[in-house]
């Protein structure tokens, strides 16, 4: 049983050009923004930045380590700021209600990726099956 209020929270190493890669390799999105420093700074960027879906993965771990993969109904994202290399990102998951609903107990929570310059980079909800 979830209570409301009731977090988890996970802390990751500091963001690398190499994890932008792989992440690309992963997708399949090789946007330069993502890899190349020439591209990124042209257009403004003070380097490269990573993949939004990668800190929306990042804080879905939290997700599926609290309730199991399967247990997870609803997760969408705002993304609201760009990380870059060095940053360490934060995922929280808050649980903000618990009811019953289709002979299942839900925990609905609020969800957000934290840098550790203060920044939100990801902010959202998700809903997850309480076991």
């Amino acid at each position: 049983m979830v209570a409301v209020d009731e977090s988890r929270s996970k802390e990751f190493p500091a963001l690398t050009r190499t994890m932008f890669v792989k992440y690309a390799g992963a997708s399949g999105d090789f946007n330069p923004m993502h890899h190349d420093d020439t591209i990124a700074t042209q257009v403004g960027n003070p380097s490269v930045f990573g993949h939004g879906m990668l800190s929306m993965g990042l804080l879905g771990t939290v997700l599926t380590d609290w309730f199991g993969p399967e247990a997870i109904r609803r997760f969408q994202v705002r993304f609201a700021k760009q990380v870059f290399p060095g940053d360490v990102l934060t995922a929280t998951a808050t649980v903000t209600a618990v009811r019953d609903e289709g002979g299942e107990q839900l925990a609905d929570l609020k969800v957000v990726v934290t840098s550790d310059k203060g920044a939100e980079a990801v902010v959202g909800a998700a809903t997850c099956a309480v076991a």
